[in-house]
């Protein structure tokens, strides 16, 4: 619930503390005590991290102490159906925000900045240029933290969101040739872009896509796609990882409006990127990788038909667990990998990503089969962290080290984008 939501409701109920007859009314004293003790304001104190709400209950204290005492001679009018309904209405409201939607962006933030502003510091991640835009920290980071500004009224980018973005525009347009050139390149398109809506791309996002469609592969099989990172590791890195890194780059020109130009200079590029996403793919390209494609499609609708995305939106509730979340199997199929932690039961990344894309490919929050996920999502956040736990696919690490925490940044920033995503 909104601040501004919260004030149309306090100073009505204000205002019935003086409305009630004389033989009710008492000091202003007496008043604020009472209201002190209403079961609206007892059951919002009672909530931790509920920022909003305490605000708008120290309003109401406040507006009950400064008013004065109205005519004693004046007959009270019949308010207190009217208390009721306020009563029940803020309840209601705010219980969209609490009650049913008990989850904490504040320290969703808090967490996420914390692990960048790690990350900034940690040497195997830093360069003269900025930390580098990692798939697991520093692309979620800066799919997420835009999101959970508007969703917290904050104004202006983090310091880590300024230097993500800040190595993504060194050299922007020349990336020089490295084993992440093709990532950097499709980010750079990429955030950048999402920074310039709704505005005419900036000259430098230009740029960034000028070296995109230079980079493009144009023969073989992998023609359409760009060289990605592949170290053998799950689930942004893995020898199939260039049709997820193609999915993103689809998404970069759907959100530049690029694909509105039919006859523009990027139009062969555009082509070429839609054959490679379109044609079918090897058997075990996991269901993780295909949502991507949905997820571009959200942007750039026409590169997946109609039969193509119900089809795909149906594969995913199909896997779908009975408590409403996905389990990382589910979203494969994988590498079998003997060294990573055992797990079971739906998982925060699987839950937080399948969610998010198929809110974006259009199925409604309203729908129940997302409702339950919401609520899985809802209930799985760590009170004490404000992230959502997970753990490597691919490996034990030390407890505590830097690449013990790469899953659960990546399960965080898709979870709050889900549930941002879905209105709560």
């Amino acid at each position: 619930m909104r601040t501004d939501q919260l004030s149309d409701i306090v100073t009505p109920l204000a205002e019935w503390s003086y409305d009630l007859p004389p033989k009710i009314r008492q000091t202003d004293s007496d008043r604020a005590a009472a209201l002190s003790h209403h079961p609206l304001m007892v059951e919002h104190d009672r909530v931790e991290n509920t920022k909003e709400w305490r605000r708008a209950s120290d309003k109401l204290r406040s507006l009950a102490r400064i008013r004065r005492t109205r005519d004693n001679g004046v007959e009270g009018r019949p308010v207190f159906r009217r208390l009721i309904f306020l009563s029940v209405t803020a309840l209601g409201l705010s219980s969209m925000s609490v009650a049913g939607d008990n989850w904490d962006p504040v320290r969703a933030a808090r967490y996420l900045d914390g692990r960048l502003e790690q990350w900034s510091t940690w040497k195997p991640a830093a360069s003269a240029e900025g930390p580098c835009v990692s798939c697991h920290t520093g692309m979620t980071y800066l799919l997420a933290r835009p999101a959970l500004r508007r969703r917290l009224g904050e104004s202006g980018q983090t310091p880590f969101e300024t230097g993500l973005l800040g190595r993504l525009r060194a050299s922007v347009g020349e990336k020089p040739p490295s084993y992440l050139q093709g990532v950097e390149v499709i980010f750079a398109a990429l955030f950048l872009s999402d920074r310039d809506r709704p505005a005419p791309s900036a000259a430098e996002t230009a740029r960034a896509f000028d070296q995109l469609w230079a980079l493009q592969l144009r023969d073989g099989a992998a023609a359409g796609s760009w060289e990605w990172l592949i170290v053998n590791l799950d689930p942004w890195e893995h020898a199939e990882s260039a049709f997820f890194g193609a999915t993103l780059a689809a998404l970069a020109a759907g959100q530049s409006g690029a694909v509105a130009a039919d006859r523009g200079p990027a139009s062969e590029n555009l082509t070429l990127l839609a054959t490679y996403l379109r044609a079918p793919g090897p058997a075990r390209r996991p269901l993780h990788d295909r949502l991507a494609l949905l997820w571009a499609a959200s942007a750039w609708r026409e590169l997946l038909p109609a039969h193509d995305r119900e089809s795909l939106i149906a594969e995913a509730f199909a896997r779908q667990q009975a408590d409403g979340g996905w389990t990382i199997a589910s979203l494969g199929p994988w590498t079998a990998r003997p060294n990573a932690p055992a797990v079971s039961g739906s998982s925060s990344y699987a839950t937080g990503f399948a969610t998010y894309v198929l809110l974006r490919g259009g199925v409604s929050p309203s729908d129940p089969r997302i409702a339950r996920a919401l609520a899985w999502l809802t209930a799985h956040q760590d009170k004490d962290t404000g992230a959502w736990p997970a753990v490597s696919m691919n490996k034990r690490y030390p407890t505590g080290s830097m690449e013990s925490f790469f899953m659960q940044d990546a399960a965080t920033a898709f979870a709050s984008l889900a549930l941002i995503e879905g209105k709560r």
